[in-house]
């Protein structure tokens, strides 16, 4: 069976010696001092280690059941949650005054991490609660806010969104599902959704579902969409579960991965219902939760690529397997270990580096959100906006691939399932697709992103890499490996923009044709720049006398694989973009 053990070192030497969180004016992060941070990521890191990872195989083995209508989680799910909810986790960083801790969003996502990558199909029951209980946050009335947040933060109660309907996923403006108004101000939802992710479960006391509906009379397309809360359970007035509402679970759909969540189809037969928000403002209410959504997937494809690779480590370290071509390094044994070969050495480097490159950005991202929240910071809050579609997109599309690569370690034995290496990558395979797919957010990137605010947010990030370059041009240490790797990949990625400024008004098609290797060349010049910013922060230590000399070198050492045979990729897919959009127009749809 797999393993996990969480990557806390990495997550501390991130926080404290990259970002230097306990030093940065963002109110709350002078509390996150390290022997705190260590503290709250050891526990994270026991009850995934210990009570999720073990619950991952279950899970994927069992999956969930419908019966009657009601669906039974796999063996052990409901302890392991009601541990996790004892333990606080799931109102890490909510509001106090509904229950939370209270702590920052950055320690929510290094805890989240953990999570997912122990058992990620078990972490989408509190994650999506959390989605719905931000935009009930956001943009509820007080009342609702009284009414739902206490126990939405406890996971008492449960929370989903409820957007895909069977004839429409990206293009919700086709929805049919309608919100009836009645005389005492709620509403009367029908339709049906699919694909909701934990949309009927006995692990919680209610459900409350967060559907997209069409109140009659209102704008055509998604201008007319409003959003209401619809709970499983009616309230009563003294909080507790009533009446069962008109809504359940019509099936379950066969997936090839995540089996340990129920992604139920949702039937909504007159249901319920209460405005979040405005009418026909409901995409705006649901952004919230799908931004933090989108960010959280691709969290998930760091997380899976993470659990794979420790775990394509400890087989690559075990495995006898040939020998050494220069030279015998087991000579007691029959062969040689795996991790020997150069081809294997490449295969693992190529995830340790995105891996650890990654969960910086990742953390950077969640620190801007905290400056945006917790500030009012437009700028910070534009361009983590600008980049939610990079860590959504690249951090999956590479996430999926590690997890190959991590299988691929095990020859035969990656592909038959007493090994556990499929269900990585077939967990991880989900998160390229929901939340909007990657196509769909390299559309996003390219179409809305880059020239938001008058494109403010993509100069100011050329601006952040221009100048973390001319501050450390004179460090010697830094510059072939680090600094002139990261310049040229920068320049790649504005040579790609004023192509698009230059081709894609007169051929919007120039434009989008090179959607995706934009964001994936954008993801690739951010990783560069964490790389560079890490390379400086472990070089620092070292000057320092650091007394895990080992911990310092490793870390450089990979950056420098990073800069030298993954950043080159910015190259290739600036050629692609150059190419525009002939190539990929070429043939009439006849002709496919």
């Amino acid at each position: 069976m797999p393993s996990y053990t969480a990557p806390t070192k990495d997550m501390q030497f991130v926080l404290h010696e990259l970002l230097k969180v306990s030093q940065t004016d963002i109110p709350g992060y002078a509390d996150l001092e390290a022997d705190f941070t260590s503290a709250v990521l050891e526990e994270a890191g026991k009850i995934t280690s210990e009570v999720l990872a073990p619950l991952n195989v279950v899970g994927d083995t069992e999956g969930c059941v419908l019966e009657n209508g009601v669906v039974r989680t796999p063996t052990g799910f409901q302890e392991a949650f009601d541990q996790v909810r004892e333990g606080g986790w799931t109102g890490l960083d909510m509001p106090e005054d509904f229950g939370g801790q209270g702590l920052p969003y950055v320690m929510g996502t290094a805890t989240g991490e953990m999570f997912s990558a122990a058992n990620q199909a078990f972490t989408m029951y509190q994650g999506l609660t959390h989605g719905a209980a931000s935009a009930i946050l956001a943009h509820g009335s007080d009342e609702q806010k009284a009414t739902y947040l206490p126990k939405m933060v406890s996971c008492e109660w449960t929370g989903t969104m409820n957007l895909t309907e069977p004839h429409c996923g990206t293009d919700l403006g086709l929805m049919r599902t309608k919100a009836v108004p009645q005389d005492d101000g709620s509403y009367k939802i029908s339709g049906q959704k699919i694909f909701i992710s934990a949309g009927e479960h006995e692990m919680s006391s209610n459900i409350i579902h967060l559907v997209l509906a069409k109140i009659p009379g209102g704008p055509e397309g998604i201008k007319g969409v409003s959003l209401f809360i619809v709970p499983k359970f009616m309230v009563n007035e003294d909080g507790t579960p009533g009446a069962r509402n008109g809504v359940s679970c019509g099936k379950i759909e066969e997936k090839m991965g995540i089996h340990g969540n129920s992604t139920c189809v949702m039937n909504y037969d007159e249901a319920t219902g209460y405005l979040l928000g405005e009418e026909h403002k409901g995409m705006r209410a649901m952004f919230t939760m799908m931004n933090e959504a989108r960010i959280g997937v691709g969290m998930q494809g760091l997380a899976q690529a993470e659990a794979a690779y420790q775990n394509a480590l400890i087989y690559a370290k075990d495995r006898l397997q040939g020998r050494d071509v220069t030279g015998v390094k087991n000579p007691d044994g029959p062969a040689d270990p795996l991790i020997v070969h150069p081809d294997i050495r490449r295969s693992l480097m190529d995830q340790k580096s995105f891996i650890e490159g990654a969960r910086a950005f990742m953390l950077w991202g969640a620190m801007m959100i905290d400056r945006a929240h917790r500030m009012g910071d437009k700028d910070a809050d534009g361009l983590i906006s600008l980049l939610t579609p990079v860590i959504k997109g690249f951090l999956t599309d590479e996430g999926y691939d590690m997890t190959v690569q991590a299988q691929q370690v095990y020859g035969g034995h990656g592909y038959i399932e007493e090994w556990g290496m499929s269900q990585f990558t077939r967990d991880a395979r989900i998160a390229m697709i929901y939340e909007g797919a990657n196509g769909v957010q390299a559309l996003d990137l390219v179409g809305r992103k880059l020239a938001q605010d008058g494109g403010k947010h993509v100069m100011a990030f050329f601006d952040m890499v221009k100048n973390f370059i001319k501050d450390n041009a004179d460090n010697e240490a830094l510059k072939a490996n680090f600094l002139d790797p990261l310049k040229q990949a920068s320049k790649d990625l504005q040579a790609a923009g004023m192509f698009f400024m230059q081709n894609g008004m007169k051929n919007p098609n120039a434009a989008l044709s090179g959607s995706y290797d934009f964001m994936h060349l954008f993801g690739h010049v951010c990783l560069g720049l964490m790389w560079a910013q890490m390379a400086k922060a472990a070089q620092e230590a070292l000057d320092a006398g650091a007394s895990d000399k080992a911990f310092y070198e490793t870390k450089l050492a990979t950056g420098r694989y990073y800069m030298a045979r993954r950043l080159p990729a910015t190259a290739m897919h600036l050629a692609r973009i150059n190419s525009g959009a002939d190539p990929v127009m070429a043939l009439d749809a006849g002709q496919f």
